[in-house]
């Protein structure tokens, strides 16, 4: 490979989970862009069938839907996925739930649901697909599990979303942990943490908040699509290909700025 096609992922067949809005979509746009076969799982149909119309124009967007809080979620999609494509060359596990309330009144069901969907789906469907990740490797070029954390597991966030940022600091470490388990079978897993991007998730706190993040960001900006596009087209080409284990803040330089 010449160091022209360093960043290729044209051909790769790709599953985005969380893939119908917000980095989800950033990072499946990304992909299909690119080059590569992208599939986009969500749990409602009209919002992932609306977001894979609007990719397809710019390449190959195939959208599934998946309830992925569920052990048998993962499963079947991982199933829709072994029916449709002999290998699974990349896997972005985004798709995640927030929670806030007081420390007082933070319910047991925020944790079960933001646990649930941010840590255990993970799991769940990193393992699912591992027949698939193998047979996609190559000399060279592993298969690539790339999970979404969050800056806020790795700092201490200001908002009480108690579950959330717990949840993503075990995203981070489960990343750390699955790495060092996977690399002798060709699949490298590592982890993106972004800082504040638009999204649905981060709608009401931009609102509220937005113009004193942007200031009290070093590069004084929120995220755009193209930092989180770059960041997963990077560790899913060559030119991440010895790089695992690794949480990658996206922040702009935030958690510097302490």
């Amino acid at each position: 490979m010449g160091m022209k096609d360093l960043f290729s992922v044209a051909g790769k067949v790709v599953l985005v989970t969380g893939g119908s809005r917000g980095i989800g979509e950033m990072i499946a746009q990304g992909f299909v862009e690119n080059g590569a076969k992208v599939y986009i799982a969500a749990r409602k149909q009209a919002e992932v069938e609306a977001t894979a119309a609007r990719l397809a124009p710019l390449g190959t967007c195939i959208p599934l839907t998946a309830d992925l809080s569920t052990e048998a979620g993962c499963l079947a999609l991982a199933a829709e996925i072994a029916k449709r494509e002999p290998a699974l060359h990349v896997l972005v596990n985004n798709a995640g739930a927030n929670w806030g309330a007081p420390l007082a009144e933070f319910p047991d069901s925020g944790w079960d649901k933001v646990l649930a969907l941010n840590v255990k789906s993970v799991f769940h469907l990193t393992r699912s697909c591992l027949s698939m990740l193998e047979k996609a490797k190559r000399p060279g070029d592993p298969a690539r599990v790339i999970n979404i954390g969050s800056i806020d597991g790795l700092h201490v966030p200001l908002l009480e979303t108690y579950s959330y940022s717990a949840s993503k600091a075990a995203v981070h470490h489960l990343t750390r942990t699955l790495a060092r388990r996977l690399a002798g079978q060709g699949i490298t897993v590592n982890a993106v943490a972004p800082g504040p991007f638009e999204s649905k998730m981060m709608a009401e706190t931009l609102r509220t908040f937005g113009d004193s993040i942007r200031e009290s960001c070093p590069l004084k900006r929120i995220g755009e699509p193209e930092d989180m596009a770059g960041v997963a087209l990077y560790l899913a080409s060559r030119a991440g290909a010895y790089v695992t284990g690794v949480v990658i803040p996206v922040d702009g330089g935030i958690l510097l700025a302490g």
